[in-house]
């Protein structure tokens, strides 16, 4: 315990899936968290649940990660009010769920100009910005410092259409995963790699983690077509990355920078 005693790490995404998973990493091991998000309803109750356990150790800002000057307003009150941030976590993404729908799941066809900009704006665009950000401050102050930009398993592999059809559709109107996410997941292992080398002299180490797919109430049809192409055979529980990123965030992993780690159930393997 208390691997990031003292650490400040920003979460982008904060209030997602996997984003509430990475901030109680990082409280559970004594670090204090700043949770960004666009969901302003969702980012107030995630601060209150976090603050009830974690008092005095979570902050949050309701922000577009599109929006330069609105990062840039709330990094200025973030530097003066809170301190200097020495972890970024990389997590905001549009992302298509099977659980909730697929109407989101356009092929390439009838892809949008404006889909395309806002997905790319949010899940590669404000990663970028959010590093220039907080990076430069880490540079600045001599803050020894890591970023973690997360990818996917999708990040390293196309997807398999296959896991989204229905029967009865024709082939083309079957639902697929966009090509905007494998996109913008491959991308951030560019900007972990050109980050990495760029900070490498200031101490600023840069990674990835690709998660595979999450347990997240996913219909039997799906998850049983899911199951069949992971080696473990199951999806991934939301708590399952807890580990890795104290890892890639604390001195444990002080001469891993420029890394990818993949963490999908042996998925990529096959």
């Amino acid at each position: 315990m208390n691997r990031l005693l003292d650490y400040l790490v920003v979460v982008t995404g904060a209030s997602g899936l996997l984003g509430q998973q990475h901030a109680k990493a990082v409280l559970e091991e004594g670090g204090s968290v700043i949770l960004l998000d666009v969901d302003e309803a969702s980012l107030s109750v995630l601060l209150k649940k976090l603050s009830a356990i974690y008092p005095g150790k979570v902050f949050s800002y309701n922000v577009d990660l599109t929006s330069e000057q609105e990062l840039i307003s709330i990094s200025k009150d973030v530097f003066q009010n809170i301190g200097i941030p020495n972890g970024l976590i990389n997590n905001a993404a549009i992302n298509p769920s099977v659980e909730k729908n697929n109407h989101t799941f356009t092929r390439i066809e009838n892809l949008s100009l404006e889909s395309w900009n806002l997905e790319i704006s949010v899940g590669l665009t404000g990663s970028f910005l959010t590093s220039r950000i907080f990076g430069a401050q880490m540079v600045e102050n001599s803050i020894q410092g890591s970023i973690i930009n997360i990818s996917s398993d999708h990040g390293l592999i196309a997807p398999n259409q296959s896991l989204y059809r229905v029967e009865g559709l024709l082939d083309s109107e079957q639902p697929v995963k966009p090509v905007t996410y494998s996109v913008i997941k491959h991308g951030l292992i560019g900007l972990t790699k050109y980050l990495s080398t760029y900070w490498a002299m200031n101490n600023i180490r840069v990674n990835t983690l690709c998660p595979g797919g999450v347990l997240n109430g996913q219909n039997q049809e799906f998850l049983g077509k899911f199951n069949e192409q992971v080696p473990l055979g199951r999806p991934a529980r939301p708590d399952e990355y807890k580990g890795a990123i104290q890892f890639m965030l604390s001195n444990e992993s002080s001469y891993m920078t420029g890394a990818t780690i993949v963490i999908d159930g042996g998925r990529t393997v096959w």
